[in-house]
């Protein structure tokens, strides 16, 4: 599939999941066994917050194997979340790759609000390095994923693998209406 494809399966699923009170995708024992048979080849990556509101397989009616997803507080990215972009991009083959920011996002409202101590303060100090000085939370998140998004195309190997037709996009997830809207 290509960007415009894959882009369109997934805000198809997202249009299902606005009125859905279950998942739509396939976690059935046949597919657990043909992709651990088979192996797995996913659609889309998709880089996301650890927020538990935040469920790709269901903001997208996605099964097994469907979606490469990779979570972590205020979907930030280090050398450790590349490897694993760069894993699906190039040995997957997959063709998209998705910075998914959110509406009331806990660690963009830390970043913005407080100066937290421990390992938190990593996240935070990646998230205002994205946002600056902007205050507006929507605005923030954003920012933070237009920065993920940038150093996602640093990489190499993912300006080697765009040159062959993979996309990389931004997108942001309302958490009170379900919706997801593509920015770039």
């Amino acid at each position: 599939m290509d960007k415009t494809e894959t882009i369109k399966k997934l805000l198809e699923g997202n249009q299902k999941y606005l009125t859905s009170e279950k998942g739509a995708g396939d976690i059935s024992p046949r597919i657990r066994l043909k992709t651990a048979g088979e192996g797995q080849n996913p659609y889309a990556i998709i880089i996301t917050c650890s927020d538990s509101r935040v469920i790709p397989e269901a903001i997208f009616q996605c099964g097994i194997g469907d979606l490469f997803v990779i979570r972590l507080a205020g979907n930030v990215i280090d050398n450790h979340q590349l490897g694993s972009i760069e894993y699906a991009a190039d040995h997957l083959g997959t063709k998209l790759i998705m910075v998914l920011g959110h509406t009331h996002c806990g660690a963009v409202d830390a970043a913005i609000h407080h100066d937290p101590e421990g390992y938190i303060k990593f996240i935070t100090d990646e998230i205002t390095k994205a946002i600056g000085e902007e205050k507006d939370p929507y605005k923030a998140a954003c920012l933070n994923v237009q920065r993920s998004i940038d150093l996602i195309e640093s990489s190499l190997i993912i300006q080697k693998d765009e040159e062959q037709g993979l996309a990389v996009v931004g997108a942001m997830y309302d958490i009170e209406s379900g919706k997801v809207e593509i920015f770039t």
